[in-house]
């Protein structure tokens, strides 16, 4: 079967995701800079999940390029994604709220961690697919990228009972990081 369908759907649950985060920002009572500041955190949480979310959808979408049918196995690796993905809005619900306290903090990183490894699951069984496969695995080479986020978390989860801002700047620094424009499929669809 061609990717559509698979594309659609985790467009929608991704979308849904982002409407989730957003309704959990609370309205101010109040019109001056001091009724925003408890909201800040829960902000900041917000700020980081979206760029993650978006960053999860903007690589399911181009490595979606170079796949031209799915099996029964990546449509199971792409719904394990999405479940991962579909705890980011309470993991940063619980972050914002408890303002970085250490659980929801490591939390918070166990969940990024699993959708990571999700996300890498998805990756081995395309790769695994003749076709489609190959040009994914030469594309993303080693995954260097992939390898070191996984170390972040890791550390990141551990680190949030050392003091949370050890966690929350490996969080960030993995975010910046995926940032950069990948351009690692796009040059493998410029190849064929």
């Amino acid at each position: 079967m061609n990717t559509t369908r698979l594309e659609a759907f985790s467009d929608g649950v991704i979308a849904i995701l982002i409407t989730i985060m957003v309704l959990e920002l609370k309205i101010p009572h109040g019109t001056t800079l001091e009724a925003l500041s408890p909201q800040l955190p829960v902000f900041l949480t917000y700020l980081l999940s979206f760029v993650y979310v978006g960053i999860y959808w903007n690589n399911h979408h181009h490595m979606f390029h170079v796949v031209e049918e799915v099996t029964g196995g990546v449509l199971w690796a792409n719904l394990n994604l999405l479940f991962w993905m579909s705890l980011i809005p309470f993991a940063t619900g619980w972050m914002g709220e408890n303002h970085f306290a250490p659980l929801p903090t490591a939390l918070y990183g166990c969940v990024l961690l699993a959708a990571a490894i999700a996300y890498r699951i998805l990756v081995v069984v395309i790769c695994r697919h003749p076709g489609a496969g190959a040009r994914l695995s030469r594309a993303l080479g080693s995954d260097f990228k992939g390898k070191v986020s996984i170390v972040c978390y890791i550390i990141g989860i551990g680190g949030a009972f050392i003091h949370q801002w050890i966690s929350d700047a490996l969080y960030i620094g993995v975010a910046a990081m995926w940032l950069i424009p990948d351009r690692r499929i796009e040059t493998e669809l410029k190849r064929t």
